[in-house]
């Protein structure tokens, strides 16, 4: 069965990256929720997209250069005018753990642009404490990132994040020791997905609001895909199984 990861939560419908978008997705029957990590000035893993806190919340500034204590003050939920603060992974993992319906979730360290010392083994460490190592994928597009996090913890799933074609994405994620590929959607084809499939890589192609899309990756069996509207896809895979 393809399963479903509400991208940011439900981000089309709520604040991205906020407990209020995670909680709409996997109450709208998202498999798992997907979520992006930076680093705060004090070494603390923080939820939240972007490398500056400007577009989505009424601060300014790079995650970075801002303490933990300050970053939770600020409102992540000002785009759709509600009240939400920007959560610690802390907080995401300990209501996963506390949640009645288990789920998946894909932490996305966002050190492509910004090299963020030992956020691997930071997050990693974190996810341990809460005992939540099998129902955790971390992705990233620094695929370098991907191979110390292996380094790091042998056990734990991989995901390489990529926008443009990789020529055989599969043998190349396999070679990283990654477990499966996230590609772009329009990088995928169902020959892809087929020829992963045969060498035991899975496929989630980001981000799918397109109903039709939704409905050909259904079709073409892919792993997973993300999208901004779980409630949306739920109610595409209940009508075709």
């Amino acid at each position: 069965m393809t399963m479903i990861f509400g991208h940011r939560g439900a981000a089309g419908t709520s604040p991205e990256n906020t407990m209020i978008s995670f909680k709409e997705a996997i109450h709208a029957g998202a498999d798992g929720i997907e979520l992006d990590v930076h680093l705060s000035k004090d070494q603390i893993p923080v939820v939240i997209h972007d490398e500056t806190v400007d577009r989505t919340t009424n601060g300014t500034g790079y995650v970075k250069d801002h303490l933990a204590e300050e970053l939770i003050r600020l409102n992540a939920g000002r785009l759709f005018n509600e009240e939400a603060p920007i959560p610690l992974l802390k907080d995401v993992l300990k209501w996963a753990c506390e949640s009645e319906k288990p789920f998946i979730i894909n932490i996305e360290l966002k050190n492509n642009m910004i090299e963020y010392s030992n956020i691997e083994e930071i997050v990693i460490q974190l996810v341990k404490e809460y005992n939540l190592s099998e129902r955790i994928i971390l992705s990233s597009f620094n695929h370098s990132s991907m191979v110390q996090a292996l380094k790091t913890d042998p056990v734990i799933e991989t995901a390489l994040l990529y926008s443009d074609g990789i020529y055989k994405p599969y043998d190349y994620a396999r070679r990283a020791g990654a477990r499966a590929i996230h590609p772009l959607m329009r990088t995928v084809k169902n020959e892809l997905i087929n020829q992963a499939r045969e060498n035991s890589v899975a496929v989630r192609p980001f981000t799918v609001n397109d109903e039709e899309e939704m409905r050909t990756l259904f079709e073409w069996g892919a792993s997973a895909f993300f999208t901004d509207y779980p409630e949306k896809a739920v109610r595409i895979r209940e009508s075709i199984t």
